[in-house]
């Protein structure tokens, strides 16, 4: 039989349906009118969304055909270093391969380069189809994400030249931020960029650490550029074309993700090539590719979390105890539900934040360039969604990279002592999950990310839309329930905005952070109701789950004990 993983996939499905991109495809299809110049491209809205459904369905037959079966073979054989030089598994390469021949490559690259113009919504589906096939593989093609940073910002000629290779799928990419001294915090980067006055030739010197896929052929690097700088006002991003110069010191010994290259990577004079302007390294593009990044890791922790829910559906069926399936067992039940409805729930938020996503970036692109034919109407709208994507961002990687570690930790239990045996998949998905909530920002830093904007209320528009609209009257109790909790969570924003003592305020962030994923997942999962009669259940089961919790949470944020920060005080020097 047969495995599609888009087919098999009915949420996934129904989340390309639901997914409202007239608006966003307005400005990124440019009117719809790049059909007589390329065979690929749409005519109008439902012709584009038929092309991303065959993308999708195309994608998951490789995935499911030919990537799922050999993930124990990458992940047994890994990547290998030998003599300075770094190569992908067999299984990896022919992964590769197979995405290559399916011109799947340059996913979000314009056609004029060769690619597919997808917006980032559509990219981030296929991103959890391939983190769900293979999670090493994903880290391979989720960083073609730095394409569309050249494309944004690079100089004509290095695009032109460049970015075709990338469509194509001849070049892989390389995001190289991190340093040894300079994880969190990147405004401490040392790597030094110089520029050679006479020729106009920048050169780096310096060494990364933990640099995904540090194998590419391309990257972009993150430098110091401006000479007695100490911070990030003195960084610029590069590009660089790996040659000799370029030299991988070792790979890491990883505790997953082994397919996936991590590289220690030293430059000695390497020629590079500056990104759009100097001194704009860190605040401008790094955060641009972190963003993206952040899309891409939710996407994959998601796509891991559905390998495991699956993993464990189907062992809780085959294992017979107390002469029957395990499944039956409530306590079982309770742990395969509560899979089923977090999965449920992440892939709406995803799909929410993608989609401010997308018009974040056709706004800013319309403003930027001045084609919006009304322009004040056009700043209006791009600093709405702006604001919703820089809130939104850090609040879906945080709630899917720890969701992918539950639900992976739960699809163990299901399988008990079995499940810790590498001859189960669910022990390498256990094992890859655990990077997620830690790289491209640790969910404390994502509750930084996130808590500044929710105290300035920018969830508050959403709430009050989704409370004015109209539901089914049999799920009447579950909207009642969230228009009182969006109060509480309302009021607990308001006391910790006016919490003087700032050590508290970042202390109970992630309380209030964990209301606001809560609450949003719950107003989009009672949405779902109105044209899908199965996602009754899962907002009812949903909203009783949250419900306490957020009330709890409300209390505890609204309170703002002093006690624990008195404790690590007193506890910890």
């Amino acid at each position: 039989m047969s495995e599609n993983f888009f087919f098999d996939n009915p949420d996934l499905q129904f989340r390309l349906e639901q997914l409202d991109l007239r608006e966003a495809l307005e400005f990124k299809e440019k009117g719809y009118s790049e059909s007589d110049l390329y065979p690929g491209a749409p005519r109008n809205y439902p012709d584009a969304k038929d092309n991303y459904r065959i993308v999708l369905e195309v994608l998951g037959e490789i995935c499911g055909e030919r990537v799922a079966p050999r993930a124990a073979e990458a992940d047994e054989e890994g990547a290998h270093f030998e003599n300075g030089e770094v190569t992908y598994a067999a299984a990896t390469l022919d992964a590769i391969e197979a995405l290559r021949s399916a011109e799947l490559f340059g996913a979000m690259l314009p056609r004029e380069f060769g690619g597919l113009n997808l917006p980032e919504s559509i990219y981030q589906m296929m991103v959890e189809v391939v983190a769900r096939a293979e999670s090493g593989l994903m880290t391979v093609y989720g960083l073609q994400e730095i394409a569309s940073l050249i494309d944004e910002y690079g100089d004509p000629e290095t695009k032109a030249r460049v970015l075709p290779k990338f469509a194509r799928g001849e070049v892989s990419g390389a995001m190289v931020l991190t340093e040894a001294d300079a994880g969190s915090d990147l405004g401490a980067v040392a790597t030094k960029a110089t520029l050679d006055e006479a020729s106009g030739q920048w050169h780096l010197n310096g060494v990364k650490r933990f640099i995904t896929n540090g194998l590419a052929d391309v990257s972009v690097v993150l430098a110091r550029s401006e000479e007695g700088s100490t911070d990030a006002r003195g960084l610029s991003m590069f590009l660089v074309e790996k040659d000799a110069t370029v030299k991988i010191r070792r790979i890491e010994n990883k505790m997953g993700i082994h397919a996936s290259p991590t590289c220690e990577i030293q430059y000695t004079n390497t020629p590079a090539i500056l990104i759009g302007k100097r001194r704009f390294g860190l605040m401008r593009y790094s955060m641009n590719l972190m963003n993206g990044a952040r899309l891409a890791v939710a996407a994959q922790a998601l796509g891991i979390a559905e390998a495991a829910y699956r993993e464990a559906d189907d062992y809780s069926k085959e294992r017979i105890q107390f002469g029957k399936p395990i499944r039956s067992l409530p306590a079982v039940g309770r742990l395969l539900l509560g899979m089923k409805v977090d999965l449920e729930a992440t892939r709406a938020l995803l799909a929410e934040t993608a989609r401010w996503v997308d018009l974040w970036k056709v706004y800013e692109r319309a403003v930027t360039d001045g084609t919006a034919p009304d322009m004040d109407r056009a700043r209006a709208r791009h600093k709405q969604c702006q604001t919703l994507a820089e809130t939104m961002t850090p609040m879906v990687k945080y709630c899917s990279t720890e969701m992918g570690n539950r639900v992976c930790y739960q699809s163990m239990q299901v399988h008990g002592g079995v499940g810790y045996m590498r001859e189960f998949n669910i022990e390498r998905l256990f094992r890859d999950v655990r990077i997620t909530n830690i790289y491209e920002g640790t969910s404390q830093l994502q509750v930084v990310a996130a808590i500044g904007k929710l105290l300035n209320r920018s969830l508050d528009p959403l709430f009050a839309d989704w409370g004015a609209a109209e539901y089914p009257a049999d799920m009447a109790a579950e909207k009642a329930i969230l228009v009182e909790l969006t109060a509480t969570y309302q009021k607990a924003v308001d006391a910790l905005k006016a919490q003087s003592d700032r050590d508290r305020v970042d202390y109970y962030a992630c309380d209030l952070v964990d209301c606001a994923v809560w609450l949003t997942c719950a107003w989009l999962l009672l949405r779902d109701t109105n044209v899908l009669e199965a996602k009754k259940p899962v907002a009812r089961a949903y909203v009783a789950s949250i419900a306490p919790r957020l009330r709890a949470s409300g209390d505890v944020v609204i309170g703002a004990n002093a006690v624990p920060l008195e404790a690590i005080s007193a506890l910890l020097g």
